[in-house]
């Protein structure tokens, strides 16, 4: 897949508009890649920056969405699908792209090119407002929380330590 093959801002704020979410793309003047250069770049806490994060279970791809530092532990959805630990792995770069039409770093919740299986972590609910990613490196996607189950379907699970 090259460059211009993938999905951008652009394509998410008319995903938002199309179903009528009530969130917002915001673009910056800085590339966002992690979570501390998200949240320095829009002045919150690291609690309000959710990552969605693409992982491969048996080869079927899963989004699996928290917010703030913490390590997404594989071991709650090997659970969930009863395989082991070593059957989930992180999607590279190629991979997020290919399933999602999205770069790694910029994957949004919400707005992929095919439907996927979605796990929220359910600490992401405890917050006002947070920042995903936006569909580009220089784009964050400003929601309230709840708009993400209101785009797909989700399945709660703890997903991280905290």
């Amino acid at each position: 897949m090259t460059p211009s093959d993938l999905l951008s801002a652009a394509d998410l704020e008319r995903y938002c508009r199309e179903h009528q979410l009530a969130a917002q793309v915001v673009r910056l003047e800085v590339p966002t890649p992690t979570v501390q250069a998200a949240a320095q770049a829009v002045g919150c806490p690291v609690d309000q920056i959710v990552k969605s994060v693409l992982f491969l279970v048996n080869g079927s791809p899963v989004v699996a969405i928290t917010n703030g530092l913490q390590p997404i532990d594989r071991r709650v959805i090997a659970e969930y699908y009863q395989v082991g630990k070593k059957r989930v792995r992180l999607a590279q770069s190629e991979e997020v792209a290919r399933h999602t039409g999205y770069a790694a770093g910029a994957l949004p919740p919400f707005g992929h090119r095919a439907a996927l299986t979605t796990f929220l972590d359910q600490q992401v609910l405890v917050q006002m407002q947070v920042y995903a990613g936006g569909g580009s490196e220089n784009a964050l996607l400003r929601l309230a929380p709840g708009v993400i189950q209101q785009a797909v379907p989700v399945i709660l699970l703890p997903l991280t330590s905290s």
